[in-house]
C-alpha cells in the first residue's frame, strides 16, 4: 500500500464507528473474511478516523481455526452483543458440522434483538438453518446452491454476488464480500470514500448486487457460439426434467443433427453427453451436500430409477452413489466439500 493514499471527502468529525462481530465458524474461509474485514481497516485510515470496529467472535471463544489452517485468536465467545452490532458470519467447508446447535440458537437471540445478520460464502447455511432467511432474497457459493435450495425452500435463492435484503445480508463468497463492504461504506460515508478504499485494494471493477457470480456461459466453455449457449442454458435450467435434443434444437432453431454436430465440433461430446454430465455433477453436489436419499437425488437429477442412476454414477465417477456418500464418514451422508 501506498504511504500516502488519495484522500476522500472529509467526513463530518464525531461519527459514531459502526461496530462488526465477525462470527467465525470452524474451517472457515479466509479470502471471503479477509475480504470484509480490509476494507474496513482501509476506510479508516484513509479516512483519518475510526469509522469501523470489529471483534472476533467463535463458539469456545479462544481460537478458531479456517480452511487453510491459519488460527485466530478470538475476542469473544457467543455473548451477548449490543443491538446496533453487524454480525457477519464467516463459513467454509464442512459447514453444517460447523452450525453447532449454540450457533443457531445464538444467531436467533442477537436476530430477535435487532441485530443485522449476514453470512460470508456458506455462512449463509447458518443464518439459513437458524430460520432468519425465510421469506429473505439471499445468495450462497455457486457450488452449495444445489444443496441449499432442497433445504431452505423458504428462502430465495438468487445466484448474486451479493444480497441485502433488509437487515439480512448474504455473500457468494471469494471476493464478493469487498463488493458488499464497499456498498456498506458508500451507504454510510459516500462513494468517495468507497472508491479511495476500492483503489487501495488495486480493486478496478465494482460489483452491484445486480451482478451474478458464475462467468457467463461462453466464457465458462470457452466458445462463443449463441445457439450453443442458448441450449447449454436450456440444458441448466432442466435438471428435474430433462429435455429431448429433438426438442433443445427445435427451440433453437436448427435440426437435431446440426446441434449434434455443434456440440462435436465444439466440445468434442454429444448434446446428450453433456447433458447427462450436469445432471450427475448436480447429482454430486447433492449427495455431498443435503442428506436426500440416493432415490431422491436420482428423481431430482431426472434419472427414472435408483438403477439407471447408480450405472450412469458409476461410468462417469467410478464409484456408486452410495459409496460416495459413505466416504464422508457421517451418518445419513452429511455433506463434507462445502465452497472454496
Amino acid at each position: 500500500m501506498s504511504n500516502l493514499p488519495r484522500k476522500a471527502t472529509p467526513i463530518a468529525k464525531e461519527a459514531t464507528p459502526r461496530r462488526f462481530v465477525f462470527l467465525l465458524l470452524d474451517r472457515f474461509t479466509m479470502l471471503s473474511f479477509a475480504g470484509a474485514i480490509e476494507p474496513l481497516r482501509i476506510a479508516n485510515r484513509v479516512s483519518g478516523q475510526e469509522l469501523y470496529r470489529w471483534v472476533l467472535a467463535g463458539e469456545g471463544g479462544e481460537y478458531a481455526t479456517c480452511s487453510n489452517g491459519a488460527a485466530f485468536k478470538l475476542d469473544m465467545g457467543l455473548d451477548e452483543i449490543e443491538r446496533d452490532d453487524i454480525v457477519l458470519v464467516c463459513g467454509g467447508v464442512d459447514v453444517q458440522k460447523a452450525t453447532t446447535r449454540g450457533i443457531i440458537n445464538w444467531l436467533r437471540r442477537e436476530a430477535r434483538r435487532g441485530a443485522t445478520i449476514g453470512g460470508l460464502c456458506t455462512g449463509a447455511y447458518a443464518v439459513a438453518k437458524a430460520g432468519l432467511l425465510d421469506g429473505k432474497k439471499a445468495t450462497i457459493h455457486w457450488e452449495n446452491q444445489d444443496g441449499f435450495l432442497e433445504e431452505f425452500e423458504a428462502v430465495k435463492l438468487t445466484k448474486s454476488v451479493f444480497v441485502m435484503d433488509g437487515n439480512r445480508w448474504t455473500t457468494a463468497g471469494g471476493t464478493s464480500s469487498i463488493d458488499l463492504m464497499l456498498k456498506v461504506i458508500a451507504a454510510d460515508h459516500g462513494e468517495d470514500l468507497a472508491n479511495t478504499v476500492a483503489d487501495q485494494l488495486i480493486y478496478s471493477t465494482i460489483r452491484t448486487d445486480q451482478d451474478t457470480q458464475r462467468l457467463s456461459i461462453p466464457t465458462r466453455i470457452g466458445v462463443r457460439h449463441p445457439k450453443l449457449s442458448q441450449v447449454i442454458q436450456m440444458m441448466e435450467g432442466n435438471i428435474e426434467d430433462p429435455m429431448s435434443p429433438a426438442d433443445l434444437a427445435e427451440e433453437v432453431g436448427m435440426s437435431t443433427r446440426q446441434l449434434e454436430r455443434l456440440f462435436r465440433r465444439y466440445l468434442n461430446r454429444s448434446p446428450k453427453r453433456y447433458y447427462m454430465e450436469l445432471r450427475l455433477q448436480k447429482a454430486r453436489n447433492l449427495l455431498m451436500q443435503t442428506d436426500m436419499s440416493v432415490i431422491n437425488v436420482a428423481l431430482a437429477c431426472g434419472f427414472a430409477s435408483p438403477s439407471h442412476f447408480s450405472k450412469c454414477y458409476r461410468s462417469h465417477y467410478h464409484t456408486t452413489p452410495y459409496r460416495e456418500r459413505g466416504t464422508q464418514g457421517l451418518p445419513g451422508g452429511a455433506p463434507a466439500r462445502l465452497s472454496i
